[in-house]
């Protein structure tokens, strides 16, 4: 009997347009051109953390003067680890943390910046920052809003038609995919959230045991999961500079997420 199938989805860049908005901590400068997998990339000590509150409600709302550490311990607020090249567990960011002194209004200000270009900050990564774990230094606070690609919705539709199952393995907040999971009708225990590089590997691993698996993505922490799954679909749809290493990774690439559907598989 042929065996079922599913497409394991990731969220930012992939499912949603994203606009990412970084602070240099060292020179207060914003910007929105740099790929934060990228910055993470050229040190081996750095590692993207994401923190699991809403950025909308909470950290804008938050004392803007006091530490990330402080805001993190005082508030029991959950952070996870995004991507890194190295393992690296929440008990050595906070440690590293508690001697930095970057701030709340760090945060704000990148959320601000995303904002004001009228992006959806509650369906994307939200907000963190990338530290370096041997300096133990906050180089970038980050925040990222998306808006969702308009063929999403279409596609959706046509794979459940199919009667192909869909899954979402992202780095992104928790809370902000499962709004999209809401938005797009799939069941909240389809979606894992703020999955590292290796755990989006396992998920497909572990679907596979069921499943002929799709994975399509559009970055250097998907690869690990391209390589594990049947066919690694790599989507160029958020028009940004993809690194050599992700293309090799991938089967097949797309231009826009539609195309997927003329995939056989």
């Amino acid at each position: 009997m042929e065996r079922k199938k599913a497409v394991v989805f990731d969220n930012s860049g992939t499912l949603i347009k994203r606009y990412r908005a970084l602070k240099n901590i060292k020179t207060g400068n914003i910007c929105d051109y740099m790929n934060s997998m990228d910055i993470v990339d050229y040190s081996e000590n750095r590692a993207l953390v994401v923190l699991q509150t809403d950025p909308a409600e909470c950290l804008i709302n938050a004392r803007s003067n006091q530490t990330i550490y402080q805001f993190i311990t005082r508030n029991k607020v959950k952070f996870d680890v995004s991507y890194s090249r190295v393992d690296v567990s929440n008990e050595d960011v906070l440690n590293a943390l508690k001697n930095d002194d970057s701030t709340i209004k760090d945060i704000q200000d990148s959320i601000i910046a995303v904002i004001e270009k009228k992006y959806n900050v509650q369906i994307c990564s939200g907000s963190g920052f990338i530290m370096d774990l041997e300096t133990e230094k906050v180089e970038f606070t980050i925040t990222a809003g998306g808006k969702i690609f308009p063929e999403v919705i279409d596609v959706v539709n046509e794979l459940k038609k199919r009667n192909i199952d869909i899954f979402i393995a992202s780095g992104d907040r928790k809370g902000s995919l499962e709004q999209l999971a809401r938005f797009i009708s799939i069941p909240q225990s389809n979606v894992f959230g703020t999955a590292s590089t290796k755990r989006k590997q396992d998920i497909v691993q572990e679907l596979k045991q069921d499943y002929k698996v799709m994975m399509v993505g559009n970055g250097s922490n998907d690869i690990l999961a391209f390589k594990e799954a049947d066919i690694g679909v790599l989507t160029l749809q958020q028009d940004e500079e993809v690194p050599e290493k992700v293309f090799s990774a991938a089967d097949t690439v797309v231009y826009n997420i539609k195309e997927i559907l003329d995939i056989d598989f």
